[in-house]
């Protein structure tokens, strides 16, 4: 009987797996739908807003925009923006949502007796900032490439909210040049970083190198300074320090990769000399003159003018909170960028939105509004730029920037009318992240990974 007990069990299992195989599945739950109803809606940055219009969203995408308020069909959603002005979510061309952002003292006291798990956490704060500011997707341009692909994975999976990143990982860079993590430290720390730093290369073959590397370790984006930095504690100044050969060689061999490139410039000897090498994307651009902007038409490239940093860093630099060797370069800097940034908008170069957030505040990203704004474009031309445009720079056009069927559902809503007073910006009171409502009357929506 002890050796018929085992054969029993195994011919039961048997033919109860064979009645499960016979059984068809649950057929699966009809996905659940959202129905907005926006009082004004700008679905196409460009052309002229909508009034009552329903928007019905399923699986997070835009499945409908329909004119009118259509009534929700049983089981759906329903979110009530009658009272607001709608709007596709913003994007930000250049943040740093790695460790601490914005207070610059505080980073620098921290930063021998903190590590990436420490700023990893900041990184996830600052990334639910920047979402909750009505920014649902961001290009993130510089920190930690293992740590922000991690970030940028648990957001796509749902386990975190955040915007949906673009990461570059590390900003490759010439020895001493702004990218080196070197740069001011006493000699027993320079050498441990320097121990483990991938990110430096000199001359073409280096530059190679180190641009797979960061592809290697998740990068979607490549970043180089084509230029010095404002914020690198080294007396270098802000003029260009990569060759023409060195920028062509990583900038190719990117593209190889189908990754799109991004070169921190300040000095125009950088950016020409980027933009003849076939960069997709000039972020600062500080010192623009006539040469320039013709090479900014000719190659069809984008400016990405971060208005923001300047301002803040020379706030900074005065009150103490810099290194000194900052201090110059940021007084340039700022006397310089609002008048290139001005002749650019005036010739008509394509402008992408973008702010350096991680220098100024997480979830401060839309006061670059006005900043455009004074700058002469109007406002109309500065939510282009942080929507359909900056969605064309990422090479993203059929998947964001605009409401229209088949996109994700990234959706923003304020008080008031932003294409008159685009300072409205600021204050975003409902957010949507791929069919997810993160943020309603400007209180935090329970996440469902929370």
């Amino acid at each position: 009987m002890m050796m018929m007990k085992p054969i029993m069990m195994a011919v039961a299992t048997v033919l109860a797996s064979a009645a499960t195989a016979q059984t068809p599945p649950p057929a699966p739950a009809a996905a659940k739908a959202t129905y907005i109803h926006a009082g004004t809606l700008l679905d196409r940055p460009g052309q002229p807003p909508r009034r009552a219009a329903t928007i019905i969203i399923r699986d997070g995408k835009v499945a409908e925009v329909r004119d009118g308020y259509a009534a929700p069909e049983p089981g759906a959603a329903l979110v009530d923006l009658k009272d607001r002005f709608v709007l596709p979510g913003l994007i930000d061309m250049h943040v740093h949502l790695w460790g601490i952002g914005g207070d610059p003292m505080r980073a620098r006291l921290g930063r021998l007796n903190r590590d990436g798990y420490d700023e990893m956490v900041e990184a996830q704060k600052n990334a639910r900032a920047t979402l909750e500011a009505g920014f649902t997707t961001v290009r993130d341009l510089g920190g930690d490439p293992r740590g922000v692909r991690a970030l940028r994975d648990a957001i796509d999976t749902g386990v975190i909210a955040g915007p949906t990143i673009i990461n570059a990982g590390r900003m490759v860079s010439v020895t001493g040049g702004h990218g080196d993590g070197t740069n001011g430290l006493a000699e027993d720390f320079a050498d441990a970083v320097h121990a483990h730093q991938i990110n430096t290369c000199d001359g073409p073959d280096d530059c190679r190198r180190a641009v797979r590397m960061q592809i290697g370790l998740g990068a979607q984006v490549i970043k180089f300074a084509a230029t010095g930095g404002v914020l690198s504690n080294v007396a270098g100044g802000l003029g260009r320090q990569m060759t023409a050969e060195e920028m062509r060689a990583l900038i190719d061999t990117a593209h190889a990769f189908g990754r799109k490139v991004a070169a921190h410039s300040h000095a125009s000897a950088g950016t020409d000399a980027a933009l003849e090498a076939g960069v997709d994307t000039i972020d600062h651009g500080t010192f623009i003159d006539d040469k320039t902007i013709a090479l900014f038409k000719a190659k069809g490239a984008w400016l990405v003018p971060t208005m923001i940093a300047p301002v803040t860093a020379l706030a900074q630099a005065r009150s103490g909170v810099l290194p000194a060797a900052t201090i110059p370069k940021a007084e340039a800097a700022a006397a310089a960028a609002l008048d290139s940034h001005r002749r650019a908008i005036a010739a008509g170069v394509k402008i992408a939105f973008g702010t350096d957030s991680g220098v100024s505040r997480h979830g401060d990203n839309a006061k670059e509004f006005a900043l455009m704004v004074r700058a002469g474009m109007t406002p109309a031309n500065a939510i282009r730029a942080a929507t359909i445009d900056a969605a064309d720079a990422l090479g993203r056009r059929d998947q964001i920037g605009s409401i229209e069927v088949g996109k994700a559902a990234d959706i923003v809503a304020v008080a008031g009318d932003p294409t008159v007073d685009v300072t409205r910006l600021e204050s975003v009171d409902f957010v949507m992240h791929r069919g997810i409502t993160v943020k309603q009357r400007g209180q935090r929506q329970s996440f469902p990974a929370d």
